[in-house]
């Protein structure tokens, strides 16, 4: 979930990393008296800080799904009080620096190496309590954030979900979507600039207590590879010209209908025509871009009320797909106190996320649920982090966490590929018809394009923009227009209706952002969810590459407890190997690889050159106008300080692992 704030959201992670009641030792045959004194001080140090993790996740769902006050106090009380143990529990780890190298046990000093590094608790006690202010403060701003409605300025409670959001999905009304794009930054990243400043440098100071030039380079060691930065480069180069193709395509679509004049032929798309806020995804004006209208995909949304389906039920439907293939069903505390609709009589953190209570007994979901297609993915992705929880609950605490973050990401959304298949949604009795051949497949992958593909830009820059803050590399007088200029080579997507200017701060807009939540993780959990969905298909005999009659975008691994019981072992390793060798084990590489997405939308990006070359599309896009101005006034909004959770002593596990316990919906 990335539900909670950096703090919180590392704070979190950590919990279910370190702490769990659950403290079964890896057994460790031929252990020397060394060994056996270290294996002794980590189950005790897990042990003391499973009894506080369990006390501070409880507070902290207490004010994430209601945001009062009180809650806020509690839960930032719990949350210092874990961070002094940390330091304490820090220092003891650290007290082995010498002796854990000369373990010859692996697991033994692959735990020593992932404890060794302290996080922001390595702040003195007034820069950690400022730390954790602000950061609750920046996500409190945009969690309670509302905007005015359009027609009517004296209606303002309308909220990002559900209201804004459906808003930006149905409106065609250019005038309309500039407004409310520029509304809901006015309310978010706009009052949040001057707490960001703050944020970023005791953020770089809690780095360099840990041995690092700047966060930056801290958020990456989970990845475990000196060549992080190149791999992320390497892989977006390798599927940049599928995403020029859907732009141009997309661009041609949104001209038709909005005409030249808000959408030039060669010029970047503006942000907020693309039914999402942030302009991450477009699936939700997939209606605009079918390729094949006269054999458009199904309003599964219209036929999930239609069939007077409830968002239990959508749950319900996500846990038996996952019993299906011999994994974990959802435990009974899941049923009973997860939140999955909004509450009409409180404030709430809606972002959807996922939560481990390190107890090996509590894990919840909290999302504020729709009925729709779109959000039936998002109850699987969710899940996803929960069977995670749940396959890995045994091992030592530390090792309660992805491969790298990405795998985290990467679980639900791989079984999400085969649940959004036409044959699935059939065999649910969600498609009342199943029609096969080239035009279906064409509109079905553009579809899953216009969320899989589009998304990759996006989830790029995030994480670049703040690596170059970070490093310093982005001065504060330029972070809003080195943001747009990200925007603009990544996406090819500029501002709505008029130059944004640094009084402005779109980055704050985004939930992550705010809520500090490293966000490349996404980017290689959509290229690892179509290896590993490559892999199971193949397990369950759905793909065959040289069986036309089985394409991987076709393959739904539904009842195949062969494809899950491989997919569960894989799980059950958590972080106790590197991730390089929890992937070849299932798939057999130990490279993430971008040929698995590749071959899934090969038919889509035939299509695409063939149609865009027909229509004489430009491919790529040219500037048009300025997008940013470097100007700076006196007037930005500089609101007070806040509060937020502490940001995990051993933060790095949080980052290095995936979080536990807000496994955030991008």
């Amino acid at each position: 979930m990335r539900s909670i704030s950096s703090s919180v959201h590392a704070f979190l992670i950590i919990v279910a990393l370190l702490e769990s009641t659950d403290t079964t030792s890896v057994e460790l045959p031929g252990s020397s008296d060394l060994e056996s004194k270290a294996r002794s001080l980590l189950d005790d140090l897990s042990k003391q800080s499973s009894e506080k993790c369990t006390e501070s996740v409880f507070a902290s769902w207490a004010y994430y799904t209601n945001i009062t006050d009180e809650n806020k106090e509690k839960m930032l009380e719990l949350n210092l009080e874990f961070s002094k143990w940390e330091k304490g529990a820090w220092k003891q780890v650290m007290e082995w620096k010498d002796r854990w190298p000369q373990l010859k046990n692996d697991t033994l000093k692959r735990e020593f190496k992932l404890l060794s590094i302290l996080g922001t608790s390595a702040l003195d006690e007034a820069d950690l309590e400022k730390f954790n202010h602000i950061n609750v403060d920046m996500t409190s701003i945009y969690s309670k954030a509302k905007i005015c409605d359009f027609k009517d300025k004296t209606k303002c409670d309308l909220k990002l979900e559900p209201e804004i959001k459906k808003l930006l999905t149905k409106s065609r009304n250019v005038d309309e979507l500039n407004y409310v794009w520029t509304e809901w930054r006015d309310q978010t990243g706009k009052k949040m600039r001057e707490l960001y400043k703050q944020f970023v440098k005791l953020s770089n100071k809690a780095a360099k207590l840990n041995g690092f030039d700047n966060m930056g380079d801290m958020w990456i060691m989970p990845y475990e590879s000196d060549t992080f930065r190149q791999d992320v480069d390497d892989l977006w180069t390798q599927l940049k010209p599928l995403y020029r193709q859907i732009h141009a395509y997309v661009r041609r679509k949104l001209r038709e209908v909005y005409s030249k004049d808000v959408i030039s032929k060669r010029g970047p798309i503006p942000a907020n025509l693309m039914g999402n806020m942030w302009a991450q995804s477009w699936s939700e004006v997939s209606d605009l871009m079918v390729p094949y209208p006269k054999k458009s995909f199904p309003d599964i949304d219209a036929e999930l009320k239609a069939q007077g389906y409830t968002t239990l039920q959508m749950f319900e439907l996500s846990d038996e797909y996952f019993k299906s293939l011999n994994l974990t069903e959802m435990p009974e505390p899941f049923w009973k106190h997860s939140m999955i609709e909004r509450p009409d009589d409180r404030d709430v953190v809606c972002h959807a996320s996922a939560w481990d209570f390190c107890n090996g007994v509590d894990f919840r979901i909290k999302q504020c649920t729709s009925l729709t297609m779109k959000d039936l993915i998002t109850v699987h992705h969710e899940m996803g982090h929960i069977q995670y929880y749940l396959q890995y609950k045994h091992l030592p605490a530390v090792f309660r966490a992805g491969a790298n973050p990405g795998f985290h990401e990467a679980v639900g959304d791989t079984l999400a590929l085969s649940v959004s298949t036409p044959k699935h949604l059939h065999k649910i009795g969600l498609l009342k018809e199943l029609h096969k051949d080239k035009e279906v497949d064409i509109n079905y992958l553009m579809k899953m394009a216009l969320d899989k593909i589009v998304f990759l830009p996006f989830s790029v820059l995030m994480d670049r923009w703040r690596w170059d803050v970070f490093s310093g590399k982005n001065h504060e007088d330029n972070w809003n227009c080195a943001w747009w200029k990200l925007r603009y080579e990544l996406q090819g997507i500029k501002p709505p209706h008029q130059a944004r200017t640094e009084n402005d701060f779109d980055p704050g807009a985004k939930y992550h952002i705010p809520a500090n939540v490293p966000y490349v993780r996404y980017f290689i959990s959509f290229v690892l969810q179509f290896q590993f969905h490559k892999a199971l298909c193949g397990l369950a005999d759905q793909y065959d590459p040289q069986d036309p009659s089985k394409p991987l975008h076709q393959c739904d691994i539904y009842q195949s407890t062969t494809a899950g019981n491989a997919f569960a072992d894989l799980l059950k390793l958590g972080s106790s190997k590197h991730w390089s060798v929890a992937l070849k084990a299932l798939t057999g590489e130990d490279k993430i690889d971008a040929s698995a997405i590749k071959e899934y939308f090969k038919p889509l990006e035939e299509w695409l050159i063939e149609d865009n070359t027909k229509h004489g599309e430009f491919i790529g896009w040219e500037k048009d106008g300025d997008y940013c101005i470097g100007e700076k006034t006196d007037d930005d909004p500089s609101p007070s300080g806040g509060q937020s959770l502490l940001f995990s002593s051993w933060y790095i596990l949080v980052l290095i692992f995936t979080l536990c316990f807000q496994s955030l919906v991008r």
